[in-house]
Formats: structure tokens, sequence, C-alpha cells
């Protein structure tokens, strides 16, 4: 898993986490928190698709070469 994809989750996690502290306390900062989770959810499938890629794309080459 790349770097940048697990930082992400480590976000999406806590935020997830800090949104269901939040709603529990009768806060609606919570709000906050699950719009921070989705976006650390789209950076985690963007990093996530783009190592796919990356790695199809040397997998191919190698065949290419030889």
């Amino acid at each position: 898993m790349p770097r940048n994809a697990l930082y992400a989750a480590t976000v999406l996690v806590l935020a997830v986490a800090a949104a269901v502290v939040s709603f529990s306390n009768d806060n609606w900062y919570g709000v906050i928190w699950v719009l921070m989770a989705c976006v650390a959810s789209n950076i985690t499938w963007y990093y996530l698709r783009k190592d796919r890629i990356e790695r199809r794309a040397a997998a191919a080459a190698a065949a290419q070469r030889g």
C-alpha cells in the first residue's frame, strides 16, 4: 500500500471516530468530521488506483523488454 494512501486511510479512521464521539456528545461539529472523512476516503482511493495503474504499466513494460 502506498504511503500516501496509508496516511489518508489513517486520517479517514480518525475522522470517523471523531465524528462518532462528536455526535454522541450532541455536538454538530461532527458534520465537519464526516466531510473530512469523505475527502480522506477519496484521497485513499486515488492513491490506491494510481499505484495499481503504475504497477500494471511497469509490468507491461517489463514484459515488452523480454
